[in-house]
């Protein structure tokens, strides 16, 4: 990682990295909410909250998005006045370690947030869609199901009128995609991309960036309570 106090997160990602490369990693089919999808591994201890920093790496970028109710909003919305952990996803992915990885640690530290007094009421969930061509404002309500409703911990399942919204989204936030070609060179239906999730302050400014070796709800929920605290003493 990119900061000194998390220098003993560099074995777990070594550790990782190792066992994808091996092909260790298990597979896993995949329902939005089942608890299916496998995890990479990692034996380490996570840093104690407020025992490191987070420095600002960028601002969070923004655009036009749609929410269920087909509305046009700007994504700052959605990314100011909380902490906020954003993924980029299409519902149809079924990549153990991609889109279903990011979804099941979003339930694991939207469970864990609802019950931890530091955090309950501050932290927000997003997942923008990479196709919305195929992701509508109701076919994203239908993979956030009950999620999508749940007010305790706010969970924003967006995407955008076309392409042409989504892209400047993806560039600000150095997100690529790219859509796989079958053996006669023929577009297919699935989207090939680094899994990213980002951890933006209630500034708007992203804090961290978290790849599926780094995808573990201990960590994540350090890093949001660093950010709590943080906050705390400057308002102090």
């Amino acid at each position: 990682m990119r900061h000194g106090a998390r220098r003993g997160r560099a074995v777990a990602v070594a550790a990782a990295l190792l066992a994808l490369a091996a092909g260790s990693a298990p597979a896993a089919q995949y329902e939005p909410g089942k608890g299916l999808v496998a995890r990479p591994q990692q034996d380490f201890v996570a840093p104690a909250p407020g025992t490191y920093r987070l420095p600002p790496i960028q601002h969070a970028a923004d655009g036009w998005v749609l929410d269920g109710d087909w509305l046009p909003r700007r994504l700052s919305r959605y990314t100011r006045g909380a902490l906020t952990l954003l993924s980029f996803v299409y519902t149809y992915c079924t990549d153990p370690i991609g889109c279903p990885l990011a979804f099941e640690t979003f339930v694991d530290l939207r469970e864990r947030v609802r019950t931890d007094p530091l955090l309950k009421g501050r932290v927000r969930l997003v997942s923008l869609s990479f196709d919305p061509t195929h992701d509508t404002p109701a076919q994203m309500q239908l993979y956030g199901g009950t999620y999508a409703r749940d007010r305790d911990v706010p969970w924003a399942f967006l995407t955008t009128y076309s392409v042409r919204f989504l892209k400047p989204i993806l560039d600000g936030f150095g997100q690529d995609v790219e859509v796989e070609l079958d053996a006669d060179g023929q577009p297919t239906r699935t989207l090939t991309h680094l899994l990213k999730v980002f951890l933006i302050d209630e500034r708007g400014r992203v804090r961290e960036i978290y790849s599926a070796a780094f995808l573990q709800p201990e960590v994540m929920l350090n890093d949001l309570r660093t950010l709590a605290l943080e906050s705390a003493a400057r308002r102090r």
